[in-house]
């Protein structure tokens, strides 16, 4: 009789805690709204996620909760934990391919934090449609010699030389970020590539360049609008690395319905004029930048 009690709490335990695991990693719409609360993986990044507990996707994800009925969370964590921090996985790319690989906590349901849409990430996430845009680019201490190349009118062309600038310069690149150089055939040039390892943190980009770290660094449109404020006239713009990019938030690929309803979240917010509140807010003159995707609409 003993022994079937103790087995029969044992199994009660067991019982409990796969409940209790499963609210834990369970992460698509029904599940979230069933533990009332919603997980957003943040990383403290130009004026997406200041650390200050705001910031232009704080305040997208804080209105999305809001908009399924549940309650927020901010996770911090940095571009090289954060995909893990999702899928419980860490992301190996490896010829070409990426493989998933190792089992890790869960800490949270989604990515919002300035995230670039890049074609090795979609192998494993899902991303929403766009919720910015960014594009790469070369920039300089503004005593160098270089000279910022002149707009041809074709981005490939322009794209073409500034990287022929480059030459066998140092260049200051931080791997497994949109400031990676293998996104952009940047390796195995001849290029002096010198990545920053001091910590994930892209916002130290610009102060490691201007402490001559290196002579040329990448830097991406929606964070160089701040650095050249923040460091006016210590810095230049040489020209673009990259085509246009997307950033979009990401989820889990078990998680199709907590996608969908951001997605109809970001149409509906951009349809009653709450996103241009947003942009204005936190990125003011970025429009100018890329006016034909701020014209669309829902």
């Amino acid at each position: 009789m003993k022994r079937c009690k103790i087995l029969f709490r044992f199994l009660i335990c067991g019982f409990l805690t796969l409940v209790v695991a499963s609210q834990a990693w369970a992460a698509d719409l029904k599940e979230i709204q069933a533990r009332g609360e919603i997980r957003h993986l943040g990383i403290r990044y130009a004026n997406f996620v200041t650390g200050d507990g705001d910031g232009f996707d704080v305040d997208l994800v804080k209105g999305f909760a809001k908009h399924i009925g549940v309650k927020y969370q901010l996770v911090y964590t940095d571009f090289y934990n954060v995909i893990r921090d999702l899928l419980g996985k860490n992301v190996v790319r490896k010829d070409g391919n990426v493989l998933l690989d190792g089992d890790f906590p869960v800490r949270g349901d989604m990515i919002a934090t300035g995230f670039t849409v890049l074609p090795w990430r979609e192998k494993v996430l899902l991303y929403s449609e766009p919720t910015f845009p960014s594009q790469v680019l070369l920039v300089a201490r503004a005593e160098s010699p270089y000279t910022p190349i002149k707009d041809s009118g074709s981005l490939e062309k322009d794209i073409h030389e500034t990287k022929a600038m480059i030459g066998k310069k140092s260049l200051l690149v931080m791997e497994r970020t949109c400031l990676d150089p293998a996104n952009y055939g940047l390796k195995g040039t001849g290029i002096d590539l010198r990545a920053y390892t001091k910590s994930t943190n892209l916002n130290e980009m610009i102060p490691a360049l201007l402490n001559k770290d290196a002579e040329l660094t990448l830097l991406d449109v929606p964070d160089a609008i701040l650095d050249l404020q923040k460091w006016a006239g210590k810095i230049k713009v040489l020209g673009p690395i990259s085509e246009e990019q997307q950033l979009a938030a990401a989820f889990p690929k078990s998680s199709p319905e907590l996608r969908a309803a951001f997605n109809d979240y970001l149409r509906k917010i951009k349809a009653d004029g709450t996103y241009d509140k947003l942009v204005n807010k936190y990125y003011p003159g970025v429009r100018r930048y890329f006016p034909s995707f701020f014209a669309r609409k829902g």
